[in-house]
């Protein structure tokens, strides 16, 4: 299915043939996306299009002399969608329209609810009282035609393609349940002139129509979130940026207006508005975003800056290399949005069923219509007609509705109990087949965040050093400063009589006519501070473990040595053995250098690691995966993971990660413990096993129900089925679909 086609951006290809990307609007299926890609390829001068059902695009590659963008609109709108063409204004058309939609489901499934109620409860229950089926098809009949109206049309747009789909089935079966109790209602005199009942079925129609109007609803909330993770990495770029002027004046301008060598001005607290090079200036920024790491880094002269970032507490210019389309927060949000769309929507395997199913249905009930009336007796026509109705009742497709939905949201909520969030019903189905799983290091594997794991005094009586230490930290810029002042909290301050920052080195600070230093190697070796045989033992143990070492001393030598790490999580290592148990091969990939993620891996037992791994480098991993036949599962926490997670089969993000990843990710571990993915997984198996469990049964009631329904036994017996028990049969599949559902709670993860 070409529903996977990615959404390129507006190019041109030569001097007649252009690109284009419009948003479509009204598209609710897969087929749905199939038909608008069809009607546009038929547009005379359209060489390729391709419809991304995931973003609600289609691409289209013309010719600008032989199509226009408003042939193309009126095309798509002949068929009942609709194409944005206006460029100016497509994204906030697009957002309004998608929320006007949901608005419009959410208020016509809760009305169907509401009338649909009363109308089961005087079916099940009060059906002697006076005047009931008037009652029951005065409140249905809403429900039916005015709140379940798009079934019918999506319906008829199935039928013009040739195509069938659980809406055809919806359609047909709640029209003919409400046509035939309505004629029943009106001239109940037909059936009891033949000695039989007139039996309604509008608790049948209506609530077929508003259950299956909550899932539509429920499906509808999950895909609107999808693209929330784009408008957020969109949102990590500044609207206006400082450009410095040729007379030295800075003014701000829109980024729009941001040309290559521009020289700009990035505050602090800013986010870094394009990539380029700094020219002036000195600070850390932030790029978790790019590599994943917690620490920002330090940014001078002639060092490269990133679209996105953020900067920290100093002030710098620097000149824009690459502008708009071109930086490389832009290509993240290229390549979220393509894997995001490169994913063919899987069609639901009730949609597939019921292409098949439903035409087969269709084909009995006629059938039983006519071989009634050729070999039927006197009441031919009677029983035809009883019996071609019963067989479309008894097809109902409740039990096959039910099927998927009920096993899915007993699944969703046994996860919810053991702290994971599964954000839709596609990750569930396919978590089981998982057999090679990517995690990120840090906030994945790790903490997420440097902690002092140790710190040795070279004097016991360091009472008046920790305090000196404490004090100057706190006035320290660098990232790790704050790591030490954390773990000295609750020590009292000093006031300090000189303080300065050396770049790329640490501090020195005065305290008493006393100077004090507080950096790594070379700030020691810079001022002719020795450092003894035995902390060089001791930081040469840190620096195998992959921990950063800070040296705190004096005039006098070395006070203390600080190790500083970001810490594994407890359950990490327990979580990648039962992995492995299970079949699934671990690789871990991450944006440190090789040292720290060999010492991370050694210890949670990864054999498969990389380092200093770029964004898309992560996202070419799972796809050199996806080509070997690897079902992948990424799990990740970060802006740098968002790629990567947006192309797994399976995405999984922590709980206590980025809004980002947890919008990309369609799982989420709340409390952040990779023990909870072999759980997700074994959920995922238990949760499919029962799904095949529940269509298992609904097609064995399909296949007993049916030849009944049309009579099969009335020739051995003289019994023919009466649509008031196929009704109840309907009502029991479904019991015994649910029942067989909630099994899933008392499952053992």
């Amino acid at each position: 299915m070409s529903t996977a086609q990615s959404t390129p951006p507006r190019v041109s290809i030569n001097k007649r043939i252009v690109k284009e990307t419009y948003p479509v609007l009204e598209m609710t299926c897969a087929a749905c996306a199939v038909s608008v890609e069809s009607m546009l390829k038929s547009v005379p001068g359209v060489s390729s299009a391709g419809v991304n059902f995931a973003n609600q695009t289609a691409w289209v590659e013309y010719d600008p002399a032989l199509a226009s963008p408003e042939s193309l609109q009126s095309t798509v709108r002949s068929i009942g969608y609709d194409l944005l063409i206006d460029k100016e204004n497509q994204e906030e058309e697009q957002a309004k329209a998608q929320q006007q939609h949901y608005q419009n489901l959410k208020r016509r499934t809760i009305l169907a609810i509401i009338l649909g109620l009363p109308v089961m409860v005087i079916g099940m229950f009060f059906m002697d009282m006076p005047y009931a089926n008037f009652i029951m098809m005065v409140l249905s009949t809403p429900v039916v035609f005015v709140l379940g109206r798009s079934f019918f049309v999506n319906a008829w747009k199935q039928a013009k393609h040739r195509k069938a789909n659980m809406d055809t089935l919806v359609a047909l079966s709640t029209g003919i349940a409400w046509l035939f109790s309505a004629f029943n209602t009106f001239y109940p005199e037909f059936w009891h002139q033949r000695g039989l009942h007139a039996h309604v079925y509008f608790e049948a129609a209506a609530v077929v129509i508003a259950f299956i109007s909550l899932g539509k609803l429920l499906e509808e909330k999950a895909k609107s979130n999808t693209s929330s993770a784009i408008k957020k990495l969109i949102g990590l770029q500044p609207k206006t940026v400082l450009r410095v002027k040729a007379n030295g004046d800075t003014e701000e301008i829109p980024i729009a207006l941001v040309q290559q060598s521009d020289i700009l001005v990035v505050k602090p607290g800013d986010k870094v508005p394009v990539d380029g090079m700094v020219t002036g200036g000195q600070s850390y920024v932030d790029e978790s975003m790019i590599t994943g790491e917690p620490v920002p880094v330090l940014k001078q002269e002639n060092e490269k800056v990133f679209a996105g970032t953020i900067n920290q507490k100093g002030s710098f210019q620097f000149k824009a290399e690459k502008v708009g389309a071109d930086t490389l927060l832009a290509q993240i949000i290229r390549m979220v949005q393509e894997a995001q769309g490169s994913k063919a929507p899987v069609q639901q395997l009730v949609d597939k069923i019921a292409g098949i199913f439903v035409p087969i249905v269709i084909g009995i009930s006629i059938l039983t219509f006519l071989a009634w009336i050729v070999l039927g007796n006197d009441n031919a026509f009677t029983h035809a007609l009883l019996a071609a109705v019963t067989v479309l009742v008894i097809a109902c497709p409740c039990a096959l509705g039910l099927a998927t939905p009920t096993a899915i949201m007993v699944g969703i909520g046994k996860g919810a109990e053991n702290n994971i969030l599964i954000r839709d019903a596609e990750s569930l189905e396919q978590a089981y087949k998982v057999n090679a799983l990517i995690l990120d290091k840090t906030g994945t594997i790790t903490e997420g965040k440097p902690t002092v794991t140790e710190l040795f005094w070279s004097n016991d009586k360091a009472s008046t050093e920790a305090k000196v230490l404490y004090t100057i930290e706190q006035q320290s810029e660098h990232p790790l400063a704050g790591a030490v002042v954390t773990h000295l909290e609750g020590t009292a301050s000093v006031a300090l009589e000189h303080f300065e920052s050396v770049t790329g080195q640490g501090v020195v600070a005065s305290y008493r006519h006393k100077k004090y230093f507080v950096g790594n190697a070379r700030l020691l070796a810079a001022n002719n501070i020795v450092v003894t045989k035995e902390l060089a033992t001791q930081v040469a143990a840190w620096q195998a473990t992959a921990q950063t070492v800070i040296f705190f001393a004096s005039e006098d030598g070395v006070l203390g040595i600080i190790a500083i790490a970001d810490r594994v999580k407890p359950g990490s290592a327990a979580a990648v053995a039962a992995l492995q148990k299970a079949g699934v091969t671990v690789y871990m990939l991450t944006g440190d250098n090789e040292h720290t993620a060999a010492a991370v891996a050694k210890q949670v037992g990864i054999t498969h690691y990389k380092a200093e791994v770029m964004p898309s480098e992560k996202a070419d991993f799972v796809k050199l995966l996806q080509a070997k036949g690897k079902v992948v599962a990424m799990a990740g926490d970060g802006i740098n993971d968002s790629h990567a997670l947006a192309e797994a089969d399976v995405s999984i993000a922590m709980g206590k990660g980025s809004d980002i990843a947890m919008d990309v990710a369609k799982m989420t571990l709340i409390t952040s413990d990779l023990n909870s993915i072999p759980k997700a997984l074994k959920l995922s198996g238990k949760t499919v096993k029962t799904i095949k469990q529940n269509l298992f049964w609904a097609f064995i009631y399909n296949v007993i129900g049916i030849p009944i329904a049309a009579g099969i036994l009335y020739p051995v017996n003289g019994f023919l089925l009466d649509p008031m028990i196929a009704g109840a049969a309907m009502a029991l599949s479904s019991v015994s679909v649910v029942s067989n559902s909630l099994r899933l709670k008392m499952a053992k993860l």
